[in-house]
């Protein structure tokens, strides 16, 4: 297994609830059914949030795209929900992510 994508250890799920890009999504508005019609990555190539890793692409494009979004914690929120692996979504990568999801179900579920 690679190391991009192993399971998260303890101390990974620990810091990433203390992400504040988590904590936002956390309270981002569920009932926001078209909060991707004001997403910044309506402007960017589809393909900029999803490099290839076997070519080395660099997510640092969509990451600067996904950093002035205004809907960037309710883009993580619908990724974390979804679980999504793949690609760049509210400004994490899926490696960010695969911690994420794990403290996302725990405090979904203690809600």
């Amino acid at each position: 297994m690679s190391r991009s994508k192993r399971k998260p250890n303890q101390e990974e799920i620990d810091a990433a609830r203390r992400d504040p890009r988590l904590r936002e999504a956390l309270t981002a508005a569920r009932d926001d059914s078209e909060w991707r019609l004001r997403g910044e990555c309506l402007s960017a190539d589809p393909e900029t949030f999803f490099p290839e890793p076997q070519a080395q692409q660099s997510p640092a494009e969509a990451l600067a795209l996904c950093s002035n979004c205004p809907v960037q914690a309710r883009c993580l929120a619908w990724a974390l929900d979804a679980g999504d692996r793949n690609g760049v979504w509210g400004g994490t990568t899926p490696r960010e992510r695969r911690a994420m999801i794990l403290a996302w179900k725990d405090a979904v579920r203690a809600a």
